[in-house]
């Protein structure tokens, strides 16, 4: 069902916004957001997610608060908004003591239309005090699936964001994300107390991004493969790794294959990071070598090809990265280097993730010896347990307090409640970061599987959103092409060595002979397909009953 935007609205986007037509997901957005309804929006990146609160914006009769976790995404919606003369009120640690006490102060005036400000922001009494002398028409959470400690881009700070909705009133509140599964969804709306949801969900399918894996082994093929695809590729392109030291190795490699090249992970100095950005978005440097602390809120349209070379977490982490490409709709290549062993390193991000039960206890105990009358601040509560990484502290904090064992105030500090049973809070708190841990194990494997697959790229990222209605094969990824290429050129299959014996099993490690190929070494294996490397280096998948096991030398094994 199409809907129709009131005439007023259709107006003010052609002459304000110089729109004729609106993408897909952006009428429901806006048409509910006026209707006053609490909004979830699951956009992909490049879908006009902001337009979606830039015309409720003009049209509500009140101030439009806009939290964004990134500064430099504050930025960028900033300057937009002024090219739509429609300056907003930035309020931020960036912008100096004088420059925020002003725009608070035009705030409390009632002169602003929208402020947009971060999550630590809204912590502070007298940024809420200044906003809480206006109406306020809406509150904008972008980067949402932050709110989410479950989801893979999990921000403390959003932690805070139901408080200032309930001291402001509890207005609208227009929720946007990229990507979200079901799951995630309802872990939103819980976290934002959003109890009647109108969820509009657009379609994640753009068929100008080509995706592929590529199967490699070891330190030394990644970097060949990475300077390889970096050269071959034309236009700007990011290549993200899953560690800061491989970030450092490969930026180093190609900076001496003469690659103009930035460097981006969270040890860099604010300053090595802002000029960093700087060169990229200005075309300085071609390529940005970056961990996941790049991207967010980055909009530069001419991204042509993005190479991951490390596995990420989770589809939903690589689904979002990889969004950052071709958001001029213009072809862009998105290629996953895998290296099977990278599994071990998120298997450790995953098992530092969640406080342990001696860390409940301990935060527990310190917390006896608060006064409830006189509660204490986080980092207060961080310097009495300096062996308690901050984030989780604050995730600790966060189930203590939703098992009533703490009590978070209003102004952000903490107190213990009385007269509870701490010990069994903490076992079922622990019992839930248990559970919790295993749904995590899973979402890598489906990870994996998307690594290991040679099913079509893009059927299986809708398959794992649960969207319907995409193609079953999009003709353009790596699967795909493989497929229409075996389908040209079909293979006689080798005798086997009963009639009717099923298709023999490998694992890796194993030689095994391919026609017109020679012997090779099976890498990766599913029950559906095998890829083998050939002496020349080369990668290559065959269906199993394609290939014949290779016997061994005698007083040798597949692990020697």
């Amino acid at each position: 069902m199409t809907t129709t935007l009131p005439d007023s609205v259709r107006r003010l986007l052609r002459e304000r916004f110089d729109i004729q037509r609106l993408r897909p997901g952006q009428a429901e957005v806006i048409d509910s957001v006026l209707k006053g309804h609490d909004t979830l929006a699951v956009m992909p990146t490049g879908s006009g997610k902001s337009l979606c609160y830039q015309v409720p914006a003009l049209c509500l009769d009140g101030l439009t608060v806009v939290v964004s976790p990134l500064i430099s995404l504050m930025q960028d919606q900033a300057e937009k908004l002024e090219g739509l003369e429609l300056d907003p009120a930035v309020v931020n640690s960036a912008v100096g003591d004088a420059a925020a006490d002003a725009a608070l102060d035009s705030v409390a005036r009632r002169d602003e239309r929208i402020v947009l400000t971060t999550p630590e922001q809204l912590q502070d009494p007298e940024v809420i005090a200044s906003i809480q002398r206006n109406r306020i028409a809406l509150l904008v959470v972008d980067e949402a699936h932050c709110i989410s400690q479950w989801g893979h881009d999990f921000r403390p700070a959003y932690l805070g964001i139901p408080d200032a909705v309930r001291a402001l009133g509890r207005p609208p509140v227009l929720a946007l994300t990229a990507t979200a599964t079901d799951a995630l969804i309802h872990d939103i709306a819980a976290q934002l107390d959003l109890q009647s949801l109108c969820v509009v969900k657009a379609g994640l399918y753009r068929p100008n991004l080509i995706y592929a894996v590529q199967h490699v082994a070891g330190d030394d093929e990644r970097l060949a493969q990475v300077r390889s695809l970096v050269a071959r590729e034309k236009g700007a392109g990011i290549v993200y790794t899953a560690t800061v030291r491989e970030a450092e190795r490969l930026h180093a490699g190609l900076k001496e294959a003469g690659q103009q090249v930035a460097l981006y992970h969270g040890r860099c100095t604010a300053g090595q990071r802002r000029d960093s950005q700087a060169a990229f978005m200005t075309g300085e440097c071609r390529v940005m070598v970056a961990t996941n602390a790049f991207g967010m809120g980055i909009d530069k349209p001419d991204v042509r090809f993005i190479v991951h070379a490390q596995l990420p977490g989770s589809l939903d982490a690589y689904y979002q990265e990889t969004g950052r490409a071709g958001r001029d709709g213009e072809p862009a290549r998105c290629t996953l280097l895998h290296d099977e062993r990278d599994k071990r390193v998120q298997q450790f991000f995953l098992s530092n993730r969640y406080p342990s039960a001696d860390t409940l206890e301990q935060i527990v105990a310190e917390m006896r010896d608060i006064d409830a009358a006189e509660p204490l601040p986080l980092d207060v509560l961080h310097q009495r347990l300096p062996n308690v990484a901050r984030r989780k502290l604050q995730v600790a904090l966060t189930m203590l307090c939703e098992a009533e064992i703490a009590r978070r105030h209003k102004d952000g500090r903490y107190s213990r409640q009385p007269g509870k049973n701490d010990a069994q809070a903490v076992q079922t708190i622990a019992a839930q970061y248990a559970e919790r841990s295993g749904k995590d194990r899973a979402t890598l494997e489906a990870m994996l599987h998307y690594a290991r697959s040679g099913r079509c790229r893009w059927a299986m990222l809708l398959e794992y959103y649960g969207e319907h209605g995409g193609p079953e094969r999009c003709g353009t990824c790596d699967s795909c092409v493989r497929a229409a290429e075996a389908a040209r050129h079909p293979v006689e299959p080798l005798p086997e060595s009963k009639a009717g014996a099923s298709a023999p099993r490998f694992a890796e490690g194993d030689k095994v002979r391919a026609r017109r190929h020679g012997v090779g070494t099976v890498v990766a294996t599913t029950r559906e397909r095998v890829d083998v490397r050939f002496p020349d280096g080369a990668i290559r998948r065959f269906v199993p009953r394609y290939l014949k096991r290779e016997a061994m030398p005698a007083g040798r094994t597949t692990d020697s």
